[in-house]
């Protein structure tokens, strides 16, 4: 049998990490560990080693851990940000980056970071442009191989913080879904689960290089998984 990987997840309070903790259960292909900046709770039958520290001290965390890959699945949202510019940018650009960076200098080989659909540096929304930025400064990083993940609207249950027009886009997902071809496919709504386990699948890759992955490229990368054996 082959050594498990060293996979270490940022962002496993949220709605990606959580379902990625989920998929990790009886898995002896992974070493799960995480950093949080506080504690949280953890799925039944999970093997994980857990870091609670300031992001600050992240750093020294992967230094002393020396994972291979790393999962992040850092984000938060226009409201837990205040509706502020600055406490939003603070994570979603300044964290994910600061974070690369402490990977990339501790040995880190391949990082999977989950963005958004529509991210781009030019775009006029706020969020879809601090996304964009993300993007290009993961890039600049020249981890020896990055996926980038974006999804579409996610479907999966959140910890007090569904927002209204969430939960009306994805009551109305199964029938926008349908309606939503081409260049519009991306758009479609995804589980998050689906998310997580493309995101271990895509952990696990060797191969070199800068790769970004759609909707569908997500469902693909998801379905490479490797099945748990049960007797």
């Amino acid at each position: 049998m082959s050594e498990a990987l060293r996979l270490c997840l940022i962002g496993a309070t949220g709605l990606i990490g959580g379902k990625v903790m989920e998929e990790c259960i009886g898995r002896e292909d992974v070493r799960l560990q995480a950093i949080g900046r506080r504690e949280t709770s953890f799925p039944r039958g999970l093997r994980i080693e857990y870091f609670v520290a300031e992001p600050a001290k992240w750093g020294e965390v992967l230094e002393a851990l020396r994972p291979k890959a790393v999962i992040c699945a850092l984000g938060t949202t226009w409201k837990k940000a205040g509706e502020d510019e600055a406490a939003f940018r603070a994570v979603d650009y300044d964290l994910v980056i600061e974070t690369a960076q402490a990977a990339k200098e501790h040995g880190v080989e391949r990082f999977v970071c989950v963005s958004s659909v529509g991210a781009n540096i030019a775009s006029k929304q706020f969020y879809l442009k601090v996304k964009g930025e993300m993007e290009r400064d993961l890039t600049r990083i020249r981890f020896n191989r990055l996926d980038i993940l974006r999804p579409g609207l996610l479907v999966g249950k959140r910890e007090n913080d569904r927002r209204t027009a969430e939960r009306i886009g994805i009551a109305a997902a199964p029938v926008a879904n349908l309606f939503l071809h081409g260049a519009y496919r991306q758009y479609r709504a995804i589980k998050a689960e689906t998310v997580a386990q493309a995101a271990l699948a895509l952990s696990r890759r060797a191969a070199r290089g800068r790769f970004v992955h759609d909707n569908d490229a997500i469902h693909r990368a998801a379905r490479t998984l490797p099945q748990l054996v049960t007797d």
